[in-house]
C-alpha cells in the first residue's frame, strides 16, 4: 500500500525547531523524525510514500534528492565530477514528494493527493508522531470490517505524576502514568480512496468536517492500540524521544 504522510504544516508549536525546518525534519537520534516514522512502515513492507509538502518543502526536497550520497561514503574525482559510492545499501524506498501548498490544510492536502493515491486502499499519518503499532494487524482489521476508514486508537501520555488521596495522605503515586481514561486520534490511518470524496477543498481540516461526516455515516472504526505512541507537539517531547531513542527507540521493530 502507499503511504501518505502530512508534512506540510508550520508545526508552530514547536517554533524553537520549525523557524528554520519543517516539523516532520526534526532529529531525533540524528536522523528527522520523517525518516523513524518511514522506517516503520518499512518494516512492514510498505515501503512506497507519498509526502504531502507545504512550509519549508525544498528542505524536504533536498533531503531525499541527496539521501543516497548523505547515507554512504564517497569517493569524487574532481576532474571530471564522478562520484562512486561504497558501504552498505540504502533503504529501497519510493518516496513521491507533492507540494501541496503552503497554507493549505490537512484535509485540502489529502485532497490535492487524488492522482497520487489512485483507486486503492492506502495508508495515512502525521509527519510527527512514532508508535509500536502492528501495521500488519491495523490493516487486517481495516480489511475485516469492511468500512471507508480505520483510525488508530491510542491512550494519550500523561503529562505528569497522579497521585491518589485518602484526606491529605497520598495513598498512591504513579509517576506519568497513562491516563487509563478515554481515547485520542493517533493517525495511523488506512482509508479507501472515497474518503477524498468527503473533502471540499484546500481549507478543510481532515480532522473536522471529513472525519465527523465519514463517522456519522458509521463509515469510520478505530483500532485500538494499547503500546507505545508518542507525538512530537513541544520541545520537551523532542527532548523525551531523544532520550527514549538513546534508551532503544521502543517505536523501532529490531
Amino acid at each position: 500500500m502507499k503511504v501518505v504522510i502530512l508534512a506540510g504544516g508550520f508545526g508552530t508549536r514547536l517554533s524553537e525547531e520549525t523557524g528554520s525546518r519543517p516539523k516532520p525534519m526534526v532529529e531525533i537520534g540524528g536522523r528527522p523524525m520523517l525518516w523513524h516514522i518511514m522506517q516503520q512502515y518499512a518494516a512492514f513492507g510498505h515501503k512506497e510514500f507519498v509526502l504531502a509538502l507545504g512550509y519549508k518543502a525544498e528542505m524536504i526536497r533536498s533531503y531525499f534528492a541527496d539521501y543516497h550520497g548523505l547515507m554512504r561514503n564517497l569517493t569524487v574525482r574532481t576532474r571530471d565530477g564522478t562520484v562512486e559510492t561504497h558501504g552498505a545499501e540504502c533503504e529501497d524506498w519510493l518516496v513521491h514528494l507533492i507540494d501541496t501548498g503552503l497554507a493549505t490544510q490537512t484535509g485540502g492536502r489529502i485532497a490535492r493527493l487524488r492522482e497520487w493515491i489512485g483507486e486503492e486502499t492506502f495508508l495515512l499519518t502525521y509527519g510527527d508522531g512514532v508508535s509500536d503499532v502492528p501495521i500488519d494487524e491495523l490493516v487486517r482489521f481495516h480489511k475485516s470490517h469492511g468500512k471507508l476508514a480505520t483510525v488508530t486508537a491510542v491512550r494519550p501520555p500523561a503529562r505528569f505524576g497522579a497521585l491518589r488521596m485518602d484526606g491529605d495522605r497520598v495513598a498512591a503515586f504513579a509517576e506519568k502514568p497513562h491516563t487509563g481514561e478515554g481515547w485520542i486520534n493517533g493517525g495511523f490511518f488506512v482509508c479507501e480512496p472515497r474518503v477524498l470524496d468527503y473533502i471540499a477543498g484546500d481549507d478543510v481540516t481532515w480532522e473536522n468536517e471529513p472525519l465527523e461526516r465519514i463517522s456519522g455515516h458509521g463509515e469510520l472504526m478505530a483500532f485500538r492500540h494499547e503500546g507505545f505512541w508518542h507525538c512530537m507537539d513541544t520541545l520537551r517531547d523532542v527532548r523525551q524521544l531523544e532520550s527514549l531513542w538513546q534508551g532503544g527507540a521502543p517505536w523501532l521493530r529490531s
